[in-house]
């Protein structure tokens, strides 16, 4: 036999072992198969990374960790894992010595977080200023759907506030309205390279203006399972209230998330916003918010002239005072709001003035709680539909509320309130939202709850639906609070059927 032919039928061999994963291949040549084609089976996931900031900044911080899978329907593998293992990272290597770094990577492994099963969370505690920043892995039936939520109560001083963030899913690009180098805040952006291999990323910053100069003449290297705090303002001279952060990986990919601090207002995270498109739903602003601020950013070559709507309890109204926003091409522009809600839950909707002229745009709110020196700050970023399904981990007995939008067509939900981390049985329930509104509910809690617990939320029917959750933990007068919007958790893949083509071996 030819070598040729022996080398193809291997590739054929492994062609077909593969192909039960994922592949596509031509449909035979039958009349039946001319005219029509099965549909692609989803089938779960079968690994799920997330990455999470470092938390420590101060003594009297204390940080949880908390991580969940949704129950699994069947179908996943029999096995599996997920852990949060703690970032040495560069700082780490930099302060231990040759003989100390055994005794801290030792250390580093007793923080490791592990979940054993779906249906109930794992909670991790850590007080003080040397929570790190976690690199999470989960394989097989741990896999589909798996979020982590990192949440931090800082009682007092210039951080003091309630910081939450969904551990994000790395990748190579992230779009983050709502910073600021103003001189009132203190804004990092943390970097979070989670594989084997160096990473490179660009930074842009864009104010109203335009975009920045900054002292970034090259891309800043990330080594290998490390993280690298960057205060904004170190990188540019020039003081804007308004910033959008652009986060580029030309090599590797990373987590990136923004600290943001206002000097005696609070402090919070603020997460990446949805991909730029014409629309752009923000959902989930307290009944009682002070002030609320847009801030949005054009990032194509044409400028976007839009349209803010606010989707309350009973429909979408044009806020008084903030009926339109224009945004310059390569700029990022503010509108403030004040309190727009009015004392009822709401979510803001912005959407081109004219149709059929949609410019692509990121947005982000910068809401604001109580007054003076009770004052707190939390951000929420415009977000896709929750799809299918998606979850967000640590809600408590009291202070979760539950925010549903939907912004088209009426929609209804199902909602399960997962078991409690030391104990209680699961609770599910429905809601029906109207079109165009937002429907504002106390998260459902399951019974006999011991611990905190999830919150996942599947489509039953209708439209598109968005979701936030808020946490509220009020603190000696102050209201303190932090808003993490629900994504689509992707647990499921289309893979088409794939069968081996043999005619590949013809010579």
């Amino acid at each position: 036999m030819k070598r040729t032919t022996i080398s193809l039928l291997a590739a054929a061999t492994a062609l077909a072992a593969v192909t039960a994963l994922a592949a596509v291949t031509a449909p035979d040549a039958g009349p039946a198969n001319a005219t029509s084609a099965k549909a692609p089976a989803r089938l779960p996931v079968e690994r799920s990374a997330l990455v999470c900031p470092a938390a420590g900044s101060t003594e009297i911080a204390e940080t949880r960790h908390t991580s969940y899978t949704p129950a699994a329907d069947g179908g996943a593998e029999e096995k599996g894992t997920a852990e949060l293992k703690p970032v040495l990272g560069s700082s780490v290597e930099r302060r231990a010595e040759p003989g100390e770094r055994k005794d801290e990577r030792a250390a580093a492994e007793k923080r490791v977080i592990a979940l054993k099963e779906p249906g109930a969370p794992v909670v991790a505690e850590e007080d003080g200023s040397e929570a790190p920043a976690f690199i999470g892995l989960a394989t097989g039936r741990l896999a589909p759907g798996w979020t982590a939520q990192q949440t931090t109560e800082v009682g007092a001083g210039s951080g003091r506030g309630l910081l939450g963030v969904s551990c994000t899913t790395p990748r190579t690009e992230f779009w983050i309205p709502g910073a600021s180098t103003d001189r009132a805040r203190q804004d990092y952006v943390h970097l979070t390279n989670p594989d084997d291999t160096p990473a490179v990323v660009h930074i842009e910053l864009y104010g109203k203006n335009g975009k920045l100069e900054t002292t970034l003449t090259e891309g800043v290297p990330i080594s290998p399972g490390a993280t690298l705090p960057i205060l904004l303002s170190t990188l540019t001279s020039q003081v804007s209230e308004d910033v959008t952060v652009h986060v580029l990986a030309r090599a590797g990919r990373v987590g990136a998330v923004v600290r943001a601090t206002e000097d005696g207002v609070g402090s919070d995270w603020i997460t990446a916003a949805a991909d730029p498109a014409g629309t752009a739903v923000l959902p989930g602003v307290p009944t009682d918010a002070t002030s609320v601020r847009l801030v949005a950013y054009a990032p194509g070559d044409r400028d976007a002239d839009l349209k803010v709507e606010l989707a309350g309890p009973t429909g979408r109204i044009v806020p008084l005072g903030g009926e339109s926003l224009h945004v310059k091409a390569g700029m990022t522009a503010g509108l403030e709001l004040k309190d727009v809600t009015k004392g009822e839950a709401g979510s803001l909707i912005i959407s081109p003035e004219s149709a059929g002229r949609a410019t692509p745009v990121v947005a982000a709110l910068r809401v604001v709680r109580g007054k003076g020196a009770n004052r707190e700050i939390a951000f929420i970023p415009a977000t896709e539909p929750i799809g299918a399904r998606a979850s967000v981990a640590d809600n408590r007995a009291k202070g979760s509320t539950l925010n549903l939008t939907a912004p088209d067509a009426g929609a209804r939900v199902r909602v399960t309130a997962s078991a409690g981390s030391e104990g209680g049985e699961p609770v599910v329930k429905s809601y029906d939202i109207k079109g165009g509104a937002t429907l504002a509910v106390p998260a459902p809690v399951p019974a006999g709850l011991k611990g905190s617990y999830a919150l996942t939320v599947e489509t039953e029917s209708g439209g598109p639906v968005h979701a936030a959750r808020t946490l509220a933990l009020p603190d000696d007068g102050v209201q303190m609070f932090t808003v993490q919007t629900l994504n689509d958790d992707r647990g499921t893949v289309a893979v088409p059927e794939a069968e081996a083509d043999l005619s590949v071996l013809d010579d």
